[in-house]
């Protein structure tokens, strides 16, 4: 079985993350890493792959050259291979030219398996799943809790509001899983060397068949950037015999409350 895992280089969540005012785009001049639900999915791959046997491990990134350093911890985690698709014509793509890359990136290589993190914490979309999956007219399971493999039925559990689904079909499929997977797995040192050695495989637009300026597919731009306001201070209510008036009234402000409260 092979299996593809898209892992995304983002902004590090523990450092200030900010827009670029004059593109619209996140700044990613600061601390970049590997997501985190990315390498969750990292880790449920390798699990797959070694309960399964015979199979191996890609990971898939569409990203700026220097993300190979992001990609590299997927290589040191276990994956085989790493493939990165970079091309200037990509900076800002939307979501649809996004899930288009990976689709043919898919495609091209053949996997049985793709296997990504429910949202990155950058966009946190949690679409790309399912768009991945329509481009390929394969199944798309989405925020799944656990996911397995016997044969060539994948057997999976999705959260959702209140209760929790379960989920069977086919290979090929693409399974999207949550933050609720198990932590990734710590390199040691053998696979770090071998990360620090491993060539990534570079691949372009053209060998895809790509073209980020056909408009004939869904595009979205942005027409629009403002910094948010900063936050002004809230008002203080005392704790006295007029506390509960003012509360009412300031529920009322926001349309939370009715003048029956007062009763």
């Amino acid at each position: 079985m092979r299996i593809a895992v898209l892992l995304k280089e983002v902004p590090d969540t523990y450092s200030d993350r900010t827009m670029n005012l004059e593109t619209g785009l996140t700044d990613r001049t600061g601390d970049v890493v590997a997501d985190e639900v990315g390498e969750r999915a990292v880790e449920a791959a390798l699990r797959i792959a070694e309960a399964a046997g015979d199979s191996s491990v890609d990971i898939l990134s569409v990203g700026p050259e220097s993300a190979v350093g992001s990609i590299r911890k997927g290589i040191a985690m276990g994956a085989a291979e790493a493939y990165l698709v970079s091309d200037e014509k990509l900076i800002g793509a939307d979501l649809t030219l996004t899930a288009e890359v990976l689709a043919a990136l898919v495609k091209k290589n053949g996997y049985d398996l793709v296997v990504t993190g429910a949202a990155s914490s950058d966009g946190a979309s949690g679409v790309i799943a399912a768009m991945v999956g329509e481009l390929l007219s394969i199944p798309a399971l989405t925020n799944l809790i656990d996911l397995s493999v016997e044969g060539t039925t994948v057997t999976a559990s999705q959260a959702s509001d209140g209760a929790v689904v379960q989920l069977t079909c086919e290979l090929p499929a693409v399974a999207a899983v949550s933050d609720e997977f198990p932590d990734a797995r710590f390199p040691n040192f053998k696979g770090l060397m071998a990360a620090k050695k491993k060539e990534i495989n570079a691949v372009t637009l053209d060998e895809l068949g790509v073209d980020p300026e056909d408009w004939t597919h869904p595009r979205a731009i942005v027409v629009d950037i403002a910094q948010r306001p900063a936050r002004e201070r809230g008002e203080i209510i005392n704790g006295n015999s007029e506390a509960a008036a003012k509360l009412v009234d300031f529920l009322e402000s926001k349309n939370l409350t009715t003048r029956e409260a007062r009763a």
